[in-house]
């Protein structure tokens, strides 16, 4: 789409803030009011909560974002047959919004989703009024946090790009996308195994600080009775003598009578707090059908086919189905329009096999060589043979203008024929 048909588009689409449509009033020198990063400043303090869950967010995020969301054309038996070209496929392929490609939103739905349950994605800026009841060609969309929820509507906590700050502003359910977390009773339950795993993760690391925050942590036993006041008042005295000689002393070093016996307490706590955390981090891997090696980067092929079945197909099934359901009016649906996601079941497939899967599909006429080589990255072929879906390996028939002419005999000839044939056997 060119430059002149977006501008045309923009200039007569319907802003969710402004509820009315865009003027030329809107353009200035003022850049508006500032404020910190639009993404992810609602759920910063999440983030920092442990480098565990971090991991295991970012990387879930990161496998669900790198899969195709597209919109598309199905025939009678459901199959993908072309793709749209609409504002909703740019949506979540080319741009969200000024701040966001399409990647990015997804991966900002994703881990609003892991955080808070459920998360809505906000049409702002569309091609018609939400109170038409028609079909809404989306331009751009925003992650938002519910606030609120009533019978028909919710209050969300969205970015407004205009002013530059988080606002909150109530719409019919029927237009937002309501992203629900299929794993929320692993993640977000107030008991279950992640919320678990954050607190015992947190109470570590109040140990680790309060261990590292400079402070000696000694007992000094004196050679006497702390019972009168003037007794205390002599020790109060002695910790004071103390504390100045090793505040004051280039090395640290101070004396104590020998009499007197010090006891030190900052060693470090004995409770099986981390076997705890190890057992619940365990145990969070299985439940969201997560392994240590898919986290590192070394799971085989049967780990990583369960971990896209068992993780990250729900959580795009809540996405493709909530887009579907809200935003492909009953119109669409009959035309056979869908919004799907389209996993390449090649990436994770080793170069040394790639050559096999190539014979073995080429050979069964699944893919043209054009396919094959869009799959190791190389650009396809001008030959019109390489477009032809057939066996390589077996020689085709000669086309009907190279064959040879079959001429047809009389009856007389072939009378003839069969006289010369009477004699030669009888000269036999």
């Amino acid at each position: 789409m060119g430059g002149t048909s977006v501008m045309g588009a923009l200039k007569h689409a319907y802003n969710v803030f402004r509820n009315r449509e865009p003027t030329e009033s809107s353009k200035s020198w003022f850049h508006g009011g500032g404020s910190s990063r639009p993404i992810h400043d609602y759920y910063t303090s999440y983030l920092s909560e442990s480098s565990v869950v971090t991991s295991i967010y970012n990387r879930m995020a990161i496998d669900i974002s790198s899969i195709d969301l597209k919109h598309v054309r199905l025939d009678e038996n459901d199959r993908y047959v072309d793709t749209i070209d609409s504002g909703l496929h740019k949506l979540f392929n080319l741009e969200a919004n000024i701040d966001q490609t399409g990647r990015a939103f997804v991966r900002d739905i994703v881990i609003s989703m892991f955080q808070e349950g459920d998360v809505a994605i906000v049409p702002i800026t569309t091609k018609l009024r939400p109170k038409d009841g028609g079909s809404i060609d989306i331009l751009e969309a925003r992650v938002g946090r519910i606030t609120q929820y009533y019978p028909r509507h919710v209050t969300v906590d969205v970015y407004n790009e205009e002013t530059g700050e988080h606002e909150e502003i109530t719409l019919p359910k029927r237009r937002v996308a309501i992203i629900s977390n299929p794993m929320f009773e692993v993640m977000n339950l107030p008991n279950s195994t992640l919320q678990r795993l954050i607190r015992k993760i947190d109470l570590l690391d109040a140990i680790d600080e309060q261990s590292g925050s400079g402070k000696l942590d000694i007992i000094i036993q004196l050679p006497y009775q702390l019972k009168g006041e003037k007794k205390k008042d002599l020790a109060a005295e002695r910790l004071k003598e103390i504390e100045m000689q090793l505040s004051g002393s280039k090395y640290g070093v101070a004396y104590i009578d020998g009499l007197e016996k010090v006891t030190q307490l900052n060693r470090p706590a004995e409770n099986n707090l981390l076997e705890q955390i190890k057992y619940l981090t365990d145990m969070l891997y299985v439940e969201l059908g997560l392994t240590k090696n898919v986290i590192d980067g070394t799971a085989d092929e049967t780990e990583m086919l369960n971990y896209y079945n068992r993780t990250v197909e729900p959580c795009l099934d809540a996405i493709c189905g909530e887009v579907r359901r809200k935003w492909l009016t009953q119109t669409s649906r009959t035309q056979r329009q869908s919004f799907i996601y389209l996993r390449d079941p090649f990436k994770l497939v080793p170069i040394g096999e790639i050559a096999e899967i190539a014979d073995t599909f080429t050979r069964n006429e699944v893919f043209s060589s054009n396919d094959v080589r869009g799959i190791v990255g190389w650009r396809p072929s001008k030959d019109p043979n390489a477009e032809e879906l057939r066996n390589k390996n077996i020689n085709q028939k000669e086309d009907a203008s190279q064959e040879v002419p079959v001429v047809k005999k009389t009856a007389k000839e072939k009378r003839l024929e069969r006289a010369k044939l009477k004699e030669v056997t009888k000269g036999a």
